[in-house]
């Protein structure tokens, strides 16, 4: 594993919590000489984490569309800044440049990216892990939602059981380092039964 793809909000968030994770995760990355992939954002979390790589001496890789960048959100002090022409690209770029991918606080967006590299995984189209860095309890909600998709029959547990969740940067750094590649066929078990 040599660079990690951080997905997380915008806004810091109203607890300190959260930037307090943002900065540990930073300091984390540049420790462990992993690189940040993310949305290139100067703002909320995204702008917090990539300044904690960046005091740290490490390495951050900003990916941002040219709507955002004209909007002036951009993160200009990165390692480096790639201005893509829309989401699709961006998301593209980072699920390229990233070996592993973890979901920290935020909204929709994040939401949005963490479920898209989930399904990814889940359909075999990739074989990086996926982690969920739940500070302060962020996702408790979100990992009892999961559950109930597979009680209900939507999830199967194997699949859940890909997305890796720890309360600690530490920790989800380790559990990811740690977890196999596997190629995952959701399809296979389908094809059996026919």
């Amino acid at each position: 594993m040599k660079s990690v793809c951080i997905y997380c909000g915008s806004s810091p968030g109203n607890r300190p919590e959260y930037a307090e994770a943002a900065r540990a995760m930073g300091r984390l990355l540049a420790e462990r000489g992993l690189a940040l992939v993310y949305g290139g954002g100067k703002v909320g979390l995204m702008g917090t984490v990539a300044d904690a790589v960046l005091a740290h001496g490490g390495t951050a890789i900003g990916i941002i569309p040219e709507a955002l960048m004209q909007k002036e959100v951009g993160h200009r002090g990165l390692s480096e800044l790639h201005v893509v022409r829309n989401m699709h690209e961006r998301k593209q770029m980072m699920a390229d440049r990233a070996d592993a991918f973890v979901a920290m606080p935020g909204g929709v967006g994040t939401f949005e990216e963490l479920f898209e590299t989930f399904t990814w995984l889940q359909l075999g189209y990739h074989a990086k892990p996926v982690g969920l860095l739940n500070a302060a309890g962020f996702y408790d909600g979100m990992r009892g939602f999961l559950q109930h998709a597979v009680d209900e029959g939507f999830l199967k547990q194997v699949h859940n059981d890909l997305l890796h969740v720890d309360t600690t940067p530490e920790g989800i750094l380790d559990k990811l380092a740690r977890a196999p590649r596997v190629t995952v066929d959701k399809w296979q078990e389908k094809r059996e039964q026919t």
